[in-house]
């Protein structure tokens, strides 16, 4: 099969194509031939070395975690899928997720039933982004109607998804995003926009009950003058310093790291408001051989919603 590998970290350069066998599965996991991947701020991360690296002992290293592909095969003890069965989903979440190949086998119970109505590309797109999203609005933040929620970053892979997820369960939406990305958030729900390269978000916002952070660094202790008492601010991108944690619990306001974990169950409602049009991933289009400039792309943190790669 085809797949990419990962001998060292480093740059792009290290991105190996070669051939592989196809892998093996466990009774509780399938094999699915893989029709498209997306990539995610973590792979970048990842292959220079950082992102989740330590946690991978196994060499060669396959990097990636998306995917949306047929069932070939299953385990003896896998119920919930047939062969040729289209499915989606995060696998092996933080942990070696082999997507960068033609083959892949993945526990069952991280995947879904991919929904007729969307391409194997859109199904590929909404999967760690998505979780992302999902499992820090619903399940860290417990997000409530009539709630005020800041996303930075929101013309992002998460942060798009945030968006739509947030405004359906009526929240009122802020999102930061360049000028450029204006109208775009405005479609997909946002309340309203703030121009990061010309505004400080911290001068035009208050009273926020809770901020998405997709960003990292110096945004930490500036979201947290927008959010009022009880409020919580979320961080994806990186863990948050103990000072600052000490001073948003000094205000009443929780502060911390949340790293998106692999579900079969959350993806299966993911896939039921794809089904249903409620949610819409935008899609840059790239070929498996041009995982490379994927990468490079990727890494400007300019990229407008999600990159996703075919390989069949």
């Amino acid at each position: 099969m085809k797949a990419i590998i990962l001998n060292e970290f480093g740059g792009t350069d290290q991105l190996i194509h070669t051939e592989l066998p196809v892998p093996s599965i466990k009774d509780d996991e399938v094999l699915v031939k893989v029709v498209a991947i997306s990539i995610n701020p973590v792979d970048v991360k990842t292959r220079t070395g950082k992102g989740i690296s330590g946690r991978i002992k196994e060499r060669p290293l396959i990097l990636g975690w998306d995917i949306s592909g047929i069932v070939t095969a299953t385990g003896k003890a896998v119920s919930s899928f047939k062969t040729g069965d289209e499915v989606f989903g995060m696998v092996n979440f933080p942990g070696h997720g082999k997507a960068y190949a033609e083959y892949l086998a993945a526990p069952a119970a991280q995947l879904a039933l991919k929904p007729a109505t969307i391409t194997h590309q859109q199904a590929a797109a909404t999967t760690l982004a998505a979780l992302t999203a999902w499992q820090v609005l619903f399940q860290q933040a417990s997000l409530q109607q009539g709630q005020r929620v800041l996303i930075h970053a929101a013309a992002g892979g998460v942060g798009h998804f945030a968006v739509q997820l947030a405004r359906q369960a009526g929240a009122y939406v802020i999102g930061t995003a360049s000028a450029a990305n204006k109208d775009f958030l405005m479609e997909l729900g946002a309340n309203e926009h703030i121009d990061y390269k010309s505004q400080r978000f911290e001068e035009v916002v208050s009273y926020v009950d809770l901020v998405l952070d997709a960003v990292g660094g110096e945004l930490i202790p500036r979201s947290l003058a927008v959010l009022k008492p009880n409020g919580k601010l979320i961080s994806i991108p990186t863990t948050i310093a103990p000072d600052l944690v000490q001073q948003a619990a000094a205000r009443n306001i929780d502060a911390f790291f949340y790293l998106v974990q692999s579900n079969g169950k959350d993806m299966e409602r993911l896939a039921a408001l794809l089904n249903e049009g409620a949610l819409r991933p935008y899609v840059n289009h790239y070929d498996f051989s041009q995982m490379d400039m994927a990468h490079q792309q990727q890494a400007t943190g300019s990229t407008r919603g999600k990159i996703v790669l075919t390989i069949a």
